[in-house]
């Protein structure tokens, strides 16, 4: 089991940034791919950034070139710098790992088998 743990959302204004902070404990792997989600209420969860073991990341194309996703594996963080943030990042940000060290599909929600609780931020 992995057990994942957010933290550094809040409230930002807009063009403004946040960084967030996944630390990840028990039967972690630093080949496996982890990833940032976030969801707004009554929408579907989305994929933002990935990143495999070697480091190469991917993002969804609404955040590219501002969002930054990056691990330190000797401490197991996963992190998420958020820059010139806009309005419509607001959202419930989930940090979420699989099993497989493979990058591809890594988007899809149901490719992720651990899951955090989230943390909020706010963009006005």
């Amino acid at each position: 089991q992995v057990q994942l743990v957010e933290s550094g959302g809040g409230s930002a204004q807009a063009g403004g940034s946040l960084r967030l902070s996944c630390a990840a404990s028990g039967a972690t792997d630093s080949r496996s791919v982890m990833a940032w989600f976030r969801q707004t209420p009554g929408k579907q969860r989305d994929g933002v950034a990935a990143i495999d073991g070697d480091g190469f990341t991917a993002y969804a194309d609404s955040v590219k070139g501002r969002f930054t996703i990056s691990k330190d594996n000797a401490k197991n963080i996963l992190y998420l710098q958020m820059n010139n943030l806009k309005p419509e990042d607001t959202a419930m940000y989930y940090c979420a790992a699989r099993d497989s060290p493979y990058i591809a599909y890594w988007y899809e929600r149901a490719q992720y088998r651990y899951w955090g609780q989230g943390t909020q931020v706010t963009v006005s």
